[in-house]
């Protein structure tokens, strides 16, 4: 997302198979979920993450604050528009509006996945959430930014902040019981996979604009 224009023709092959690579995943988990009753790596993560949770009382706080940071007003609307004003004041138009459009995008696929699958949510919830537990919005959120952030900086510490971001994302919707485990690896493959694909598209179509300026 830095200054897509120079991004080569590998880049973009390398970036369209992740995307791919990223989709075939999440059909399996598809096919995991669709059907009667939680699938046993569910039932096994919900008791590990129960467990956790009564044995380190110190790890719901966190929880709690990534809820309130990772999704809702806050996660979908509130920072990708703000990251994308702060990429415009810079001039950086393209990466704003990639950023703009991968964010909108990757909230829109969680959302129609939502009412389609309509899962039910585990029923010790610590906190509200909207329906359709399947997949997990805020982990969706957390692997759009890092996959974006890696895109436009491909740095060892840039993927190593991000992925941490995402476990925690993840590991935080199942302390919270709001999610089961399939719910959060399909929000990564989703956030991941959105990104890399407007990536994608956005670099094709800026390399077809007769006027290429700002990034």
């Amino acid at each position: 997302m830095g200054d897509s224009g120079t991004m080569s023709q590998r880049s973009l092959t390398w970036i369209g198979t992740l995307a791919v690579l990223l989709g075939v995943g999440l059909g399996f988990l598809i096919e995991m979920v669709d059907g009667a009753g939680a699938p046993p790596i569910d039932v096994a993560a919900a008791q590990l993450a129960s467990g956790v949770r009564d044995a380190a009382g110190w790890a719901t706080p966190p929880a709690r604050a990534l809820n309130v940071v990772g999704g809702g007003i806050v996660g979908v609307a509130v920072v990708p528009l703000a990251v994308t004003l702060a990429l415009a004041a810079r001039r950086r138009w393209w990466a704003a509006a990639t950023f703009l459009l991968a964010s909108a995008a990757s909230a829109l696929v969680v959302q129609a996945l939502k009412w389609l699958f309509d899962r039910d949510r585990p029923l010790d919830m610590l906190v509200t959430s909207d329906a359709g537990s399947f997949p997990s919005g805020h982990t969706a959120n957390a692997a759009t930014l890092a996959m974006l952030a890696w895109l436009a900086w491909r740095r060892w510490w840039v993927a190593t902040i991000g992925v941490a971001w995402v476990l925690a994302m993840a590991a935080s919707r199942l302390v919270l019981s709001v999610h089961w485990f399939t719910d959060v690896v399909a929000g990564a493959l989703i956030g991941a996979g959105v990104a890399a694909l407007v990536v994608a598209a956005m670099t094709a179509l800026r390399r077809r604009s007769p006027a290429k300026r700002g990034t």
